[in-house]
This record gives C-alpha cells, structure tokens and sequence, in this order.
C-alpha cells in the first residue's frame, strides 16, 4: 500500500510551507506529494496569504526533491490550454528527473473562476475529454513528426509536439464519482483511477465500474492502478486525536465515519479494508500543514505496518 501526502493549499500555505512539508514527507518515507489545483479558500478558512499555483508549486519542488514523485489531485482543465499544459507537465517532469504526475479533471469550483474571471463554460466534460486526447497525444507523438487535432472545442495544426517528458509516459489519474462517463474516459485514459472521500461501499462500486469499463475498451481491469483520497487524522491517543480534529474543524466521530481517523491500530485496520476492495495507494489529505509531528506519527507507526 502506497501512502502519498495530499495538500489543500487554497485552504492557506505559502510555497516555502509546502516544501516544508513535501520535503519532510520525502525524508519520512512517503511515496509522493500531491497538491489540489484551486484559487480560491473553501469554508470557514480565511485563505492566507492567498493561493499558490500548482504547477509552479511543483517545478519548485522539482527541484527541491530528489526522490518523492509529484503531482495533482486534480488540475482543473478549466485553468489552462490543453497544448500549454502539456509543455508545463513535461518541462516540470524533465526538472523532476521524470517523477511527475498528472491528475486532470474537468474543473467545478464555479466561484473561483468568478474571483479570479477564469471562463468556467457549461460544458466540462466533452472539453476534459478534448483535453486528454490532446496532452496525451502530444506525448505520444514521436519526435520529427507533427501532431493535429480538430475537435468542438479545441484545434492544433502541424503541432511539433514538443517538448517531451523525461518519463516515457507521465502516469495520468482520472477520478471522480460519475458513474458512466467518468469510467469510460479512465478506461480510455488513465493508469491510475482516484475516487475522493469516499465510503468502503461506494469506492467498491465505482471501482468496479472502472474494471468494467476497461475491459470493454480492450484493457485489463488490472491495467489501472486504483486509490482513494481521504482525510486523514492520527494520535497516539484519544485527546491528541481530538486535539488534531479541533484544528482542522472537524468532529472525531465524522473524521472516524468519514476519513481516516483515529489511533494508528485503527487507521491501520481502515486502510486494510480499502485495500480489500482493490485499492493500493492512499492519499492522505493533511490539513494542518504546521503538524509535522503528524506525518511522523503516520509514517512511525502506520506506514511501518503497511510494508
């Protein structure tokens, strides 16, 4: 079981607050840092000293890191052109070394685009799809020869389909709780399938819905690599794990219903039960980015039984 560390910068953090993390979150042992692409705080947050780019964010980190692999959960494909993505993804992933990854969904946060006046257009997902087939086919072009596209919402013309990630193929996750659509755009494009904050019962389901979904598009069920996205909250007893629920605003009871929550024997014993239903990677959404004590408690005493 792969344990990956999942920020939510929006909420408040510089860039210098992120490498903290990331940095310790590579010397304790996780597989990757993961950040969300938003503009704008949710809740009760205030949101300061305001947002930080995801993709800046993570050429810093490129460069920051030596082993930890990066990425997003998920960028909005509402925020950029799918041809300027591309060139950003595989220039971060050539400063990384090849340790980057990209999560890429349609976008759905209509307030921040308000804020900051980013179009947020009425149809999403036929334009995520034209996204996907675009980066993705970017990539794959080989050098010397050119790549087109003529779709509804996007067109490329004699495109050098340049430049080219260090990997041979950047990992693309795909996610969400859509139960028809969503399967079969990552039945056609993913290698990992992500379900956010999700029940045991309904990442089983969704997840099979996947499986069936690449098998009808000619893949192995197996191809795709399978997680979920959860918030995570560990103590080593009752009150530190009420005193890190307080912090983030939230109820132990809802975090242990919800998340993963609780003492390590008992997070440990959750997480066991999403890898029964075919999960193998976690990414554990850490709130309180200034609770470095945290991520050594998880590391110390769940990731150790994990492996």
């Amino acid at each position: 079981m792969d344990l990956r560390i999942f920020t939510e910068p929006q909420q408040g953090a510089t860039y210098d607050t992120l490498l903290t993390v990331a940095k310790a979150a590579e010397d304790l042992g996780f597989d990757a840092f993961f950040r969300s692409d938003h503009y704008l705080r949710m809740g009760s947050a205030d949101g300061l000293p305001g947002p930080t780019d995801a993709w800046i964010t993570l050429a810093g980190l490129a460069r920051e890191t030596k082993r930890i692999r990066l990425g997003t959960l998920m960028t909005a494909g509402t925020f950029r052109l799918p041809g300027v993505l591309a060139i950003q993804v595989a220039q971060v992933d050539q400063m990384s070394g090849g340790r980057v990854e990209l999560g890429l969904g349609a976008g759905w946060f209509e307030d921040e685009h308000k804020a900051y006046g980013i179009p947020f257009p009425k149809e999403k997902f036929a334009r995520l799809e034209e996204q996907l087939e675009i980066v993705t086919g970017l990539w794959a072009t080989e050098v010397g020869k050119t790549f087109n596209h003529d779709g509804k919402h996007y067109q490329l013309t004699d495109s050098p389909a340049l430049p080219k990630p260090a990997q041979p193929k950047v990992p693309v996750l795909i996610g969400g709780h859509g139960a028809t659509r969503t399967p079969r755009l990552a039945a056609q494009f993913a290698d990992e399938f992500n379900i956010p904050f999700a029940s045991i019962e309904d990442s089983e389901r969704q997840f099979g819905r996947v499986r069936a979904a690449a098998e009808q598009a000619g893949r192995k069920g197996s191809d795709l690599v399978y997680s979920s996205a959860l918030v995570v909250c560990v103590g080593k007893d009752d009150a530190e794990v009420a005193r890190r629920a307080a912090a983030i605003g939230r109820e132990v009871d809802e975090l242990k219903a919800n998340g993963l929550a609780g003492s390590p024997a008992e997070v440990v014993d959750k997480i066991g039960r999403y890898e029964a239903i075919g999960a193998s990677r976690i990414y554990l959404q850490c709130l309180d980015l200034a609770d470095l004590d945290h991520l050594e408690l998880i590391s110390s005493q769940v990731q150790s039984q994990l492996s």
